[in-house]
């Protein structure tokens, strides 16, 4: 049995960027969400307010570091996050 592993993150979304972000997020793409379930993912949700995100995640698998190493290297998943990265601020905050 695996145990749940619970993640969250918040990052600010540019402003410029707001509505595109939005746009995407209502219409994900089914390869990205399929992925997201092969990876063991669930409970992704993110909530939005006064440009700041805030994600949260459950990982349910048993390789938490082969199912990132498989997303990475998902082409569609790639191609999303290349459409959203642009729209999001790096956080100020060290690890």
């Amino acid at each position: 049995m695996s145990i749940v592993r619970c993640f969250g993150c918040v990052v600010r979304v540019k402003p410029e960027k707001v509505d595109y972000y939005k746009q995407l997020h209502a219409n994900p793409w089914p390869e990205v969400n399929a992925m997201i379930k092969a990876c063991h993912l669930r409970n992704f949700s993110i909530y939005f307010k006064n440009d700041l995100l805030f994600s949260y995640l459950e990982y349910v698998g048993d390789d938490y570091d082969a199912d990132q190493k498989k997303m990475v290297a998902h082409l569609e998943t790639q191609a999303w996050w290349r459409e959203t990265d642009p729209c999001q601020q790096p956080p100020d905050c060290e690890p």
